[in-house]
């Protein structure tokens, strides 16, 4: 098994450009990741790792180094077909790449002085009630029935949106595949990172559900200044409680790295936990990212063929990957074109190019605010 062994990462980022390749490279990885776990979410989730590593199995996919292949006559054929292999001509409307998008159109707009509100208007504004899930979906309905038209005025609610957050759901995953924007655009800045991503998380999320969303957002900033990915999670890991499952999952997955079985340990280890719960997921992500530090189809293969949530796996290792500086194979990006698909209001499709670009415009007047502050 390859194993990271503190290796460096890329040159810092020192100029703009190199910052811009980053992010590109992030959202290049964090689609491609997305597109290679959505066939086969629904598999895994619902019928669990044996299925999906029998399909994979029967595709002839296995170790998992390209996208999924098509199996006529399965769950894969009616729920993914568009993200298969061969098949492949866009990347598809996922809400993992929508929440992306409305990070970037949230600080675009509030930039630094972003609050929950403001992620609450938005999704009333931008996001169909049907393209959210568990947390996400509890927390839209309590907004729907208690919010009233608050949201149409640019006044504040007439609650507490904390309640929103009193779901059933709240440490599940939802919160985790929003934060990864917050930490793009923070290189160096860990901490604003992780208060960004939690403004965003409070919505719909407590407890482990938000330190994730944290986790995540810190180890993004602090890829591009630590010398490995290793110092990454050290430095991230400052950013959740100590005592929380979050950073005893961090944990637990960096002691799997040189185990090449650390998927099933993971697995075991959190068999009481669905599929879609944050701390589960997060063990697996760090597991892959410090074993294939330099191979991304690697990486974003061992995730998704590890079960559990595989898009959303996908995602994030595939975009904190591509942070490191490091540049996302011609094979994984050539099938969508550039072409970004989403279902949120207004929008249909966006072009990668125009993503990277206003995300980096975000990146550096963020550094300007910042600078101004100190």
């Amino acid at each position: 098994m390859k194993v990271s062994g503190g290796a460096s990462l890329a040159e810092k980022p020192d100029d703009a450009s190199d910052l811009r390749r980053r992010i590109r490279a992030a959202w290049q990885g964090r689609i491609s990741g997305c597109q290679l776990g959505k066939p086969v979410e629904m598999l895994s989730v619902m019928q669990g790792h044996a299925a999906l590593t029998d399909y994979l199995s029967r595709a002839g996919a296995l170790p998992l180094r390209d996208y999924v292949p098509l199996i006529q006559g399965t769950i894969v054929a009616t729920a993914g077909r568009a993200c298969c292999r061969g098949i492949i001509e866009r990347s598809e409307p996922d809400d993992d790449i929508n929440y992306t998008v409305l990070a970037l159109l949230l600080l675009e707009e509030h930039g630094l002085a972003l609050r929950t509100v403001d992620v609450a208007r938005t999704w009333l504004q931008r996001l169909p009630a049907a393209a959210t899930y568990t947390a996400e979906r509890a927390a839209y309905r309590t907004l729907l029935e208690r919010g009233h038209e608050w949201f149409a005025f640019g006044a504040e609610p007439g609650f507490d949106l904390a309640e929103c957050a009193d779901n059933d759901y709240s440490e599940w995953i939802g919160a985790q595949i929003r934060a990864d924007l917050y930490g793009w655009v923070c290189p160096g800045r860990p901490a604003l990172a992780a208060d960004l991503a939690r403004r965003d998380a409070a919505l719909s999320h407590r407890g482990d559900g938000m330190h994730g969303a944290a986790f995540v957002a810190a180890f993004g900033a602090s890829i591009p200044e630590s010398r490995s990915l290793e110092a990454a999670v050290e430095t991230a890991l400052q950013y959740v409680p100590r005592d929380s499952a979050v950073a005893g999952a961090v944990r637990f997955a960096c002691s799997q790295v040189a185990n090449s079985d650390g998927p099933r340990a993971i697995r075991e280890r959190y068999v009481d936990l669905f599929a879609v719960h944050t701390v589960n997921n997060l063990a697996l992500v760090v597991w892959a990212l410090l074993s294939y530090p330099q191979d991304f189809g690697a990486a974003v293969g061992e995730v998704v063929a590890a079960g559990l949530d595989t898009d959303c796996n996908g995602a994030t290792v595939g975009g904190l990957w591509g942070l490191q500086g490091r540049p996302i194979p011609q094979q994984w990006t050539t099938p969508w074109q550039g072409r970004v698909a989403v279902s949120l209001a207004g929008l249909e499709e966006l072009r990668l190019d125009d993503l990277a670009g206003r995300t980096h415009a975000v990146a550096e007047r963020i550094a300007r605010e910042c600078s101004g502050m100190g």
